[in-house]
């Protein structure tokens, strides 16, 4: 793990620059934010941006872990019931600031139109509704580890993590891409698109929102995203499992949402033998309050441990961003150039 600790001096620093931004921004996601973000987050402490660009750059871990931020339990308040009742909420702006001006130091981040409204920054907590369901947002179902939105071909680079409340030490699990072995004529295999894979759950209409004051030509995209997904859903499109460099593998799956055909048992073969090793290998990480987690979403898996949640507002609680590295290559499924829903 890429480990880089805070200084006093630099928490002084970073609560200097988001003071400023809370007293010129609601939010962050102001649209006049999200377009400068990306210079603000050059006023972070330097060494605190040397250790990011290397991490982005040269790749030396698959997780990167920030420490040292303190958080004011009782500042935050309660942990919320449900994501939607953090829309509109101030109480943990310093922080979410702060994690956003450091995802803009790996990338850019981007939003889902089928996730969370559209918004830029998900929050993450148990909900009672979801406990028993394969989700972020559920607590009694191990959430088996995967790529974050595998069937997504525009899925993120790095998935974001801000841990603002985790007092039962709910471990984080992950595993990357550099500690397992795959035989040669099994990795030949991995890299061929022999493997369908449907959307995970977080997607499906069944967890839209959707608010009455939606334009009619966002309503019209956002129908379009639900009838693709749902074509996925039922005719799952194969992908491969590895791509990039022959010797050091880029990695996408999601054993829970993929199921190889009958057929093919050279590709089942490869599937077993992929997520054997990485069972083996998944180890946990148990975030602290004001801890940032960045994983690398091309060479890393991640799920979460079952637990038992209470609902009383003690509950773990998590900040989370998707970002990407290159908004290009999404710019046929966003409304404009400097948008960052994708549609």
């Amino acid at each position: 793990m890429f480990n880089v600790n805070l200084s006093e001096s630099d928490v002084k620093a970073i609560r200097a620059l988001t003071d400023e931004l809370i007293a010129r921004y609601d939010s962050v996601e102001d649209p006049e934010f999200v377009a400068d973000a990306a210079i603000y987050a050059h006023e972070l402490p330097r060494d605190l941006r040397l250790q990011l660009n290397h991490f982005r750059l040269t790749e030396p871990d698959a997780l990167c872990v920030i420490s040292g931020y303190p958080i004011d339990d009782r500042r935050i308040g309660p942990t919320p019931p449900h994501w939607r009742d953090c829309v509109g909420s101030k109480t943990a702006l310093p922080e979410e600031f702060f994690f956003y001006l450091c995802a803009c130091l790996l990338g850019d981040p981007i939003a889902w139109a089928t996730q969370q409204d559209g918004r830029l920054l998900h929050d993450v907590m148990p909900i009672e509704a979801h406990k028993h369901e394969q989700l972020g947002s559920g607590s009694e179902q191990l959430l088996t580890w995967h790529t974050e939105d595998a069937f997504h071909p525009l899925r993120t680079d790095y998935v974001g993590l801000m841990c603002m409340r985790n007092h039962d030490g709910i471990e984080t699990t992950a595993a990357s891409v550099d500690d397992i072995r795959i035989e040669p004529d099994l990795a030949e295999v991995m890299r061929q698109e022999r493997f369908p894979i449907r959307p995970d759950r977080s997607h499906l209409p069944h967890n839209r929102a959707g608010g009455e004051d939606t334009d009619p030509e966002t309503k019209k995209l956002l129908e379009r995203s639900y009838e693709w997904i749902m074509g996925l859903e039922e005719d799952p499109k194969p992908i491969a499992m590895l791509f990039g460099h022959p010797d050091k593998p880029y990695l996408r799956l999601d054993p829970y949402f993929m199921h190889v055909p009958e057929d093919d048992p050279e590709a089942a073969a490869a599937l077993e033998a992929i997520t054997k090793e990485i069972d083996a290998s998944i180890g946990g990480v148990v975030l602290k309050a004001g801890d940032v987690l960045f994983l690398d979403n091309y060479r890393a898996v991640h799920g979460r441990k079952a637990f038992t949640a209470r609902f009383d507002g003690t509950d773990r609680w998590l900040k989370r961003l998707n970002i990407a590295r290159d908004l290009r290559k999404s710019r046929a499924a966003r409304r404009t150039a400097d948008s960052r829903t994708i549609f």
